[in-house]
């Protein structure tokens, strides 16, 4: 979703660089990307935030902690290596022997099968399957039992390990905030689709050197220069443009939306209206969790999605001046058929759909999790992307919309391990021995 998402929430203290005279493009999917210049430092030092006892961001889930499975031992991994195919194979375990349960088989089924007409189609950047390979199980999941949805993994699938096997996975979800379709009182902050005057630009079509890089910013004079940034825009830069799709009540709520890529809003007739991400302003993601963590003004217990709403709610005029040093903002247009969307354009499931990098993991790829928390061991499909989720066994897993799937993904930081199902016919050609 961070194609309607972004990722989980860990970008909230993740510091990579972005410069640029027109933006990198951080992302090219859904969600935008978290990527930053460095904070400033304070003049002074602030004294810690400390959270009144009524203030309510939500409260994060206790982790359930687990055991995870040790990755294999494995090669060191090339330091060019740029896709899983580069990075070292390891054949792993037979399915059947991962203790996925009866429940985490049939919900993976069913996602499965969702992904089965694109992953066919789409071409696969990591290395490691062709679309051919997987007509066998797509065909066979058409119609197989979810009752025996275990049975459908073991027979039609292999698994590998990438590279050194190490994960750490974050969590996201869909959010549900108070919005309106009209402004009205309560319900001020706009909503914008995505502008005429915004352009990409395809960096490869100048320079060989500059393959796969885009630009985004908006054409002023003979120049293109970079988009208006979060201050501006809340400024009023694109008032009295018709852009405004909705009205959101709470500017807090609307700031981690953007930040998730997508959610749904709770109209004042009770009805929903779901907005999906459409594109960003092309500006880097700053994320203002590592901000507040570097200056002092949250503590490290604090730094949840939670922790920072009642930061931001707790003075507004400091809340949403700490919002603006994020230049990054989303566009957003409606979703009217089933949603959220995932950067395959198809529905991504809770507590099934995982985001991933698409150089290590195929799209629609099965994805089995052994980590130190338990809420998110078993079986996954790989069906998004994130901005922040780059790199072999980097995942971001989507628990869905409502209290609990907030709760959940907004405290979600696991470490353990990660193994890749493969068709047969990808095994056999990447791992002939076997």
């Amino acid at each position: 979703m961070r194609r309607t998402r972004v990722f989980g929430f860990s970008f909230l203290v993740v510091l990579p660089l972005l410069a640029g005279c027109a933006s990198v493009i951080p992302d090219s999917g859904s969600r935008p990307a978290t990527t930053a210049p460095a904070p400033s430092q304070p003049t002074t030092a602030p004294r810690p935030y400390q959270p009144r006892p009524s203030e309510s961001g939500g409260v994060a889930a206790k982790p359930i902690p687990a055991t995870p499975r040790a990755p294999f031992p494995a090669a060191a991994v090339p330091t060019d290596a740029t896709t899983a195919a580069a990075s070292g194979i390891l054949a792993g375990p037979d399915f059947a022997t991962l203790g996925v349960t009866a429940d985490q088989a049939a919900t993976a089924l069913a996602a499965f099968r969702i992904s089965c007409p694109s992953v066919q189609r789409r071409a696969d950047v990591s290395g490691l399957t062709q679309g051919a390979d997987w007509a066998e199980s797509c065909n066979a999941a058409k119609n197989w039992s979810d009752s025996a949805a275990a049975a459908f993994f073991t027979r039609y699938f292999g698994t590998v390990q990438i590279g050194a096997g190490t994960a750490f996975v974050t969590g996201y979800y869909e959010p549900e905030i108070a919005g309106s379709r009209d402004r009205r009182p309560g319900y001020d902050i706009p909503i914008y689709r995505r502008p005429a005057d915004l352009v990409d630009v395809d960096l490869g079509l100048f320079s060989d050197e500059l393959k796969d890089k885009k630009i985004r910013g908006r054409v002023e004079g003979s120049n293109l220069v970079q988009y208006y940034d979060r201050a501006a825009i809340e400024s009023g830069a694109l008032d009295g443009r018709g852009l405004e799709i909705a009205y959101a009540a709470d500017a807090a709520e609307f700031f981690f939306l953007q930040v998730q890529g997508s959610g749904r809003l709770r109209l004042p007739d009770g009805g929903i209206m779901r907005i999906g991400y459409d594109t960003q302003n092309g500006r880097g993601y700053v994320g203002i969790g590592k901000l507040l963590l570097d200056r002092g003004e949250l503590q490290r217990g604090q730094a949840s999605m939670q922790g920072i709403l009642d930061y931001l709610r707790a003075d507004p005029v400091r809340g949403a001046a700490v919002m603006n040093e994020n230049p990054s903002w989303v566009f957003f247009r409606e979703i009217t058929g089933p949603g959220p969307l995932g950067a395959m354009g198809l529905p991504v499931t809770g507590r099934a759909s995982v985001a991933a990098d698409p150089k290590y993991v195929p799209l629609g790829a099965p994805v089995f999790l052994s980590l130190d928390r338990a809420e998110p061991n078993g079986l996954w499909i790989a069906q998004d992307t994130g901005g922040a989720i780059k790199g072999a066994n980097r995942f971001d897993s989507f628990w869905g919309a409502g209290e609990d799937a907030r709760a959940i993904a907004g405290g979600m930081a696991a470490r353990g391990s990660a193994l890749l199902l493969l068709p047969r016919a990808s095994i056999a050609r990447l791992i002939p021995a076997r």
